[in-house]
């Protein structure tokens, strides 16, 4: 009996050494396990955001909150008593960095010449470079060279035809202009007149008109000419400080068309990591749209004003209109601002004429009405297009508060930054309706179309659409 217990024994304490030993082995390999984790927790780079904050940090983010509301306010409460000197920072920083904005502008403008030299080049290039990447940078040389060769011919050229005409048409103005005001003076003064009290009315206005112009003449005419003169040296020394700005930014042009991808791929990743995805996707929406208005308008009213300037030129050498290149360059350049710079242009360009020959006044009047009806309705049409989509209404409101707050750059700028902001403004109204369930075309909602409490709309004619 006890020779089988003894036995049966045996396998049972070596089932039992196993098993402890199996749990040596298990333990040891969690340690080791253990070990190794804790090792690779030190050499991995921890998760961020996994844990909740802790009272603690809520308490001192609430602190924070409230002191930076605080703090944000004191400072905004003093720049407004120092906002002078804020905006002469501003206006230093603009100074030393003009430059480079003459190269973003600049290479905005150009940028289309480029575009199209990649577009047509890049695919023939690729049939002979076989290297990686090699075609794009032959192509994107050979753009960039003929954009700025381009714009340098354009300059020369303008530069050659326009300034001794320019100088020929205001040294005869400033030559004939006296003698003219003189003969105007004279004939007014000669108009027979009878002897009622509206006729001694005129008579006294032509004397105290003749009077006050001949004493502007010698007073206040000759005095700005004086100061004129005596700031003529700093005038040239401004013109050639924007000169040498002007050739730093067409070299600062070419390092951002040569670098313009890698410039939008930075934003774009800077755009995604401070926003969310919807917020991002937002913003770069709205800078192609920003993009396709603003280059659309401004490219657009360049070309359509060059061709108006050069059309002007055509027709006074035709009807031999005195002053003809300094008009036709007052008619062009102010062509740009939209609606009223055609206007804006006529009436001193008429003064000019008029002085000169009243009856040639009349005649350049009717040929710059009958221009403006053809770029009005033809020229500017087909050149443009409906790159702002903006009614004339809002047109000219975008001109009157740009040019009020900016001057002549408001003007021109005005109306592709209000035509963006009419597209933000749209956007919004149209997402409001379309989660209300109703029609976002402003042809639905006229006198007799409304919608009831329950979210309803009814048409003119007979139409509804329920609301969710």
């Amino acid at each position: 009996m006890s020779a089988n217990t003894t036995k049966t024994g045996n396998p049972v304490n070596d089932k039992s050494e196993e098993i402890s030993q199996q749990k040596t082995d298990t333990f040891a390999q969690a340690d080791t396990e253990i070990q190794t984790e804790r090792q690779a927790h030190y050499f991995s780079r921890p998760s961020l955001g996994k844990g909740g904050p802790s009272k603690l940090r809520q308490q001192f983010s609430r602190g924070m909150t409230f002191f930076l509301v605080i703090a944000a306010s004191i400072i905004f409460y003093f720049a407004l008593l120092r906002l002078t000197n804020i905006s002469h920072v501003f206006q230093e920083i603009f100074g030393v960095l003009k430059p480079v904005i003459y190269g973003c502008a600049l290479a905005y403008l150009l940028n289309p010449i480029v575009k199209q030299a990649d577009k047509y080049l890049v695919p023939l290039l690729k049939l002979k470079l076989k290297k990686k990447g090699q075609a794009e940078k032959v192509s994107r040389a050979v753009g960039i060279l003929a954009a700025v060769v381009l714009l340098l011919v354009l300059i020369v050229t303008l530069c050659n035809l326009l300034i001794p005409e320019l100088y020929s048409s205001i040294r005869n103005l400033v030559i004939t202009l006296p003698r003219q005001l003189d003969d105007l003076v004279s004939e007014l003064s000669e108009v027979k007149l009878d002897d009622s009290t509206t006729s001694t009315l005129i008579k006294t206005a032509i004397k105290e008109g003749t009077d006050m112009l001949m004493d502007w003449l010698r007073t206040d005419l000759m005095a700005k000419a004086n100061e004129l003169m005596s700031n003529l040296t700093v005038g040239v020394l401004n013109i050639v400080s924007e000169i040498f700005n002007a050739v730093i930014g067409l070299i600062v042009s070419i390092y951002i068309l040569f670098s313009k991808e890698t410039f939008v791929r930075q934003s774009k990743k800077c755009v995604y990591a401070v926003l969310s995805a919807r917020h991002a996707n937002m913003v770069l929406h709205l800078t192609t749209k920003s993009n396709d208005i603003f280059g659309g308008f401004i490219i657009g009213k360049l070309i359509d004003s060059a061709i108006i300037g050069v059309l002007c030129f055509v027709g006074l050498s035709i009807l031999k209109m005195p002053y003809v290149m300094l008009v036709s360059v007052i008619v062009g350049v102010t062509n740009i601002i939209p609606f009223f710079g055609p206007y804006i242009g006529a009436v001193p360009s008429t003064i000019l004429i008029m002085l000169a020959n009243p009856i040639q006044g009349v005649y350049f009047v009717i040929f710059i009405l009958l221009l403006q009806q053809f770029d009005g309705n033809i020229l500017g049409p087909k050149i443009l297009g409906n790159s702002t989509g903006l009614s004339a209404f809002w047109v000219i409101v975008a001109i009157l508060l740009g040019g009020g707050l900016f001057g002549f750059v408001g003007m021109v700028m005005g109306v592709p930054t209000f035509a963006v902001l009419y597209y933000i403004v749209q956007m919004l109204v149209n997402n409001h309706l379309e989660r209300k369930s109703l029609p976002t075309g402003s042809e639905y909602y006229d006198t007799m179309s409304y919608v009831d409490d329950e979210g309803t709309y009814y048409h003119s004619e007979g139409e509804t659409q329920d609301a969710e």
